[in-house]
């Protein structure tokens, strides 16, 4: 069934019930640190441990990690021909694996990457690639961006299988290589080489979305749809220079300087989409006095555009969110100090709604230069992927499980300003949904940073959802016992 065609399903209000009783499921780090962990939380912890003390850093690559999912996955009772280890060379392996079901509905993907960005002992307070558990935080690099999912996937369908869970359609889970550098980004290479193994209705990337805390308080569960597009054009002028003792107005570096005023000063025109509309309507609840009527009114079926504006100047996020954007974000000219410049050049970066075209954008910049002697190139040729439709079979509960678990908590459609593995998928014709129940705190970041961390309560609250999620999304029964 494609993806225009909603299955509305319904969670098993008994496996809610069971999972989240009343009293014990709003609050954030709400476990208190002597209680004892249930033997689903005890596996993942210990998959968690281990995944972060090994070092996949681009250097290493993500091969170790994948094995030791796999030997772990194989363990569990999955075949040899369910869990692959595929990939362009032995250090840079993808973990691909599949667990069957009936077969009524198409497969649901789930991805998410192994590699992490680089760490040093000397720039944190501890070692980076050692597991640590202090004071209600789990530390170590890769525990929020993104091991902490890793392994909550391996460890959901670990339970799974112990359960004999038996799903209307198959589940298959990546883990991946190089999507935070380098050349061997593994969802790149399983749609060029192995797309069989990964073919599905829909994927599910908790890399791209997340829950939010504010003061330690849950506020939305996000749900990325979209994604913005990059791509840098370059800006020339020449001259035949001179002495710098005789100096003219038709100066490269005037002309690069003027074409780069223009750009600053211009606003691309403000457009939304599905996703963006209701992202601004329901985060409105989160606000108040005239941030939250423009809001509001931005999110309306017709929107206020003079509310965007006021919302626009406010928020560099906002804005961004608005519309296509374009900065400058290199320069350089002239070869020598005493030298009238004889070349100058900038490089503009832009990041294109996902509707946009580069042609379209190069004509804009164009218009706005409005300088013959400035030559504009576009360094790329960016493939776009279609905005993902918002699905009921996916909303409704994810709507359900997120009022269950955080009471409060809004489920909030984003398009992320930058980007991550969805978007080949999305190019490839696979929608793509950014899904995490990992909360984290809006206002203490620390992913590719120092001390990287994410709560202990938060990553247990994260694997019940991933449970009860994969459980709802595949629709099969109640394990025994409800």
């Amino acid at each position: 069934m494609n993806a225009s065609t909603p299955i509305v399903k319904v969670i098993p209000t008994l496996l809610l019930i069971a999972m989240f009783p009343p009293g014990v499921s709003a609050q954030p780090r709400s476990r208190p640190p002597e209680a004892p962990l249930t033997p689903e939380h005890r596996l993942s912890r210990e998959i968690f441990k281990e995944l972060v003390e090994i070092n996949t850093t681009l250097t290493k690559g993500s091969t170790r990690a994948a094995e030791a999912m796999a030997a772990r996955l194989r363990g569990a009772g999955f075949s040899e021909a369910d869990v692959q280890l595929v990939g362009p060379a032995a250090e840079h392996m993808n973990l691909v694996v599949r667990y069957r079901g009936k077969g009524i509905l198409r497969p649901i993907l789930f991805i998410c990457h192994l590699d992490v960005v680089e760490a040093r002992r000397k720039d944190w307070s501890m070692d980076p690639f050692t597991f640590i558990e202090k004071d209600g935080w789990f530390y170590g690099r890769g525990t929020t961006d993104i091991k902490c999912e890793d392994a909550n996937l391996v460890a959901t369908l670990i339970r799974l299988k112990k359960e004999r869970y038996i799903p209307d359609r198959d589940i298959i889970v990546a883990l991946t290589e190089d999507e935070e550098n380098g050349d061997n980004n593994g969802v790149q290479w399983l749609i060029a080489n192995r797309r069989d193994l990964i073919d599905a209705d829909y994927c599910i990337n908790p890399d791209g979305g997340n829950g939010e805390l504010k003061n330690g308080r849950p506020t939305v569960m996000e749900m990325q749809t979209s994604e913005k597009i990059y791509i840098d054009y370059r800006l020339d002028a020449t001259n035949r220079g001179g002495h710098s003792s005789l100096p003219v107005k038709d100066n490269a570096i005037y002309h690069v300087a003027g074409a780069l005023s223009r750009i600053a000063a211009y606003e691309f025109p403000f457009r939304l989409n599905e996703t963006t509309r209701l992202f601004f309507s329901r985060s409105a609840a989160f606000e108040t006095g005239e941030t939250q009527s423009d809001m509001l009114a931005v999110g309306a079926t017709v929107s206020d555009t003079a509310a965007a504006r006021r919302l626009a100047e406010g928020s560099p996020y906002y804005n961004s969110l608005m519309r296509t954007t374009c900065v400058a974000t290199m320069i350089s000219g002239g070869q020598a100090e005493n030298a009238l410049p004889q070349e100058a050049r900038a490089n503009v970066n832009c990041r294109m709604l996902p509707d946009d075209s580069p042609e379209e954008v190069m004509k804009t910049l164009r218009t706005v230069v409005a300088d013959s002697q400035v030559s504009i190139t576009c360094l790329s040729n960016p493939s776009r992927g279609p905005i993902s439709p918002l699905r009921q079979d996916i909303m409704d509960p994810l709507e359900k499980i997120t009022a269950a678990m955080w009471p409060g908590a809004v489920v909030v459609p984003t398009m992320s300003t930058g980007a991550s593995d969805g978007k080949y998928l999305r190019i490839a014709g696979i929608p793509v949904y950014g899904i995490s129940g990992m909360y984290t705190d809006i206002d203490d970041v620390r992913a590719h940073g120092r001390d990287e961390r994410i709560g202990v309560a938060d990553f247990y609250r994260g694997v019940d959802f991933m449970y009860a999620f994969i459980r709802a999304l595949s629709g099969g029964p109640l394990p025994a016992g409800g």
